[in-house]
């Protein structure tokens, strides 16, 4: 596969954009149908780039988005500056913010994505179908993908860099808070494509909800709908549309400290899952705690409960209880078994061993993250291979449930759903197969005129590889051979010298 172009970057100010510049990239007059049709139009010049000018691409907004990052905070800070005069949730306060340093992580991961091997026409399969007949399923774009995202600006970038580096067009509907952010994010991302011979419509930004509902119409258009928001907003969604729907209403992610756990280690990976971003949809949910932690200590001096309660408090985390945590802990009900919190808070509750764990978990999760904190790798093991979730963890923060960690370069989100992909969704996500069948005049003729072989054939440059193995081999056999015939004639040598003296 080629490899992604290197960046050549221009100076911030070739880059550079006015601030507070929001006209819309398409007339008012265009209908949404229109708009979706020109996105579909503009994703088809995409697929036409080669896989380095897709690369080149990313690089060139990557450095535009660090060359107007002044510009894109200064946005930034008027929606937060208006979300708080509107009194907004603190919640939402939080995942509105761009915090520091997140332009340049931005930035990495559409490089990181244009460095990935090319993702369109990778062939997965080769068949000889009869002679002659050669059979080939490779992946395509999924096509259009309408994606709607709440009070997140800084999916935009990640969503974008994905389907341009898989050839699809997007439809983008951000939460009203974040439009003043949204906006220069687009125009920043979007500014960058007419130079590689691609419509700025490849990529939209939706105004207005009631294009949400317009949109949900158009499934003769529109492939995939991706909601990333409540559940609320997943809810309606599924609701109100013919078009496949990809995604996760919750995430109720749990972690479960074992008996064997390391208890040092389950305070400090307990305190990241909750309090590294407590809005996140991978942040920890409930504490499941084995019920030997609760009695006295070794040290005697506080049980292991105790230790890991303390460790949460002192982080800010407010706990609640389950219906044993409640009585047994004298810990305030939680709200509901099944509750995300989305905020520095989590449900504790007690389970007599692992069974009773994975039951809690299969019966109040969401399929999103779980996680085990164990010492003992077989008790790991069961766990990883019964619970079942989108991703399931051993003695890992649920915080790593992410595309960027994951190394996928960014996330247009995480599924739950069991068709077509699951958890973290990157590049592979957003694509699909096709099928190319490559003869030399075959009629079908009621299947007597040909006669179906049905011989699978190397996939992509697996052919290369085996020939390569096959001379190697050869020579090495060549070579085990020379060097036999040597040693027989230094031998025969030897004795004809020992014989003369």
């Amino acid at each position: 596969q080629p490899k992604a172009a290197i960046s050549h970057r221009a100076p911030p100010a070739q880059h550079a954009i006015p601030p507070r510049t929001h006209a819309p990239l398409m007339s008012s007059t265009i209908s949404i149908r229109e708009q979706a049709v020109a996105a579909r139009s503009a994703s088809r010049q995409l697929q036409g780039l080669s896989s380095d000018e897709r690369a080149e691409l990313l690089n060139r907004i990557a450095d535009a988005l660090e060359a107007n990052e002044p510009a894109i905070l200064r946005e930034n800070q008027a929606d937060i500056d208006a979300a708080e005069a509107a009194d907004c949730e603190p919640a939402l306060l939080n995942r509105l913010k761009l915090k520091p340093g997140k332009i340049a992580q931005l930035a990495d991961g559409a490089r990181q994505i244009a460095a990935m091997e090319e993702p369109i026409a990778k062939q997965l399969s080769k068949m000889e179908v009869a002679d002659g007949l050669i059979l080939e399923q490779v992946t395509a774009p999924l096509g259009v993908i309408l994606i709607i995202f709440e009070s997140r600006p800084d999916a935009l970038p990640q969503i974008a860099s994905l389907a341009l580096r898989s050839g699809n067009g997007l439809l983008l509907k951000g939460g009203k808070e974040a439009s003043r952010t949204n906006a220069i994010l687009h125009k920043t991302i979007v500014d960058c494509m007419p130079a590689f011979g691609v419509a700025r419509e490849a990529i939209v930004l939706v105004e207005g909800r009631e294009a949400v509902a317009d949109i949900l119409k158009l499934n003769d258009v529109v492939d995939l709908v991706i909601p990333r928001g409540s559940n609320a907003l997943v809810t309606y969604i599924q609701d109100n549309t013919k078009i496949p729907v990809l995604g996760h209403a919750d995430g109720v992610c749990h972690m479960y400290i074992d008996p064997e756990a390391d208890i040092a280690m389950a305070m400090r990976l307990s305190v990241d899952s909750k309090t590294d971003y407590p809005a996140a949809c991978n942040s920890m949910e409930t504490l499941l705690v084995h019920e030997c932690h609760l009695a006295g200590s070794s040290d005697g001096k506080f049980s292991n409960y105790e230790k890991l309660a303390a460790a949460l408090r002192d982080a800010g985390v407010e706990l609640f209880g389950g219906k044993r945590a409640e009585t047994e802990l004298a810990l305030p009900a939680c709200p509901a078994l099944r509750h995300e919190y989305g905020r520095p808070a989590c449900t504790v509750e007690i389970v007599a061993g692992l069974d009773e764990a994975i039951d809690y978990i299969h019966a109040n999760g969401s399929s999103h993250t779980d996680c085990i904190i164990t010492a003992n790798e077989k008790t790991a093991a069961e766990f990883l291979r019964r619970v079942d979730s989108a991703c399931v963890f051993h003695n890992a923060s649920t915080r790593f449930a992410d595309g960027f960690r994951f190394g996928l370069g960014a996330e247009v989100g995480v599924s739950t759903s069991r068709i077509h992909a699951r958890g973290p969704v990157g590049v592979e996500g957003l694509l699909t197969t096709r099928w190319l069948l490559r003869g030399k005049g075959q009629a079908v003729e009621k299947d007597t005129g040909i006669v179906y072989t049905h011989k699978k054939l190397p996939v992509g440059g697996a052919w290369i590889r085996r020939v390569g193995e096959a001379v190697g081999a050869a020579v090495g056999v060549a070579n085990a051979v020379n060097l036999a015939f040597m040693l027989v004639a230094w031998t025969s040598r030897k004795s004809r010298a020992a014989a003369t003296k």
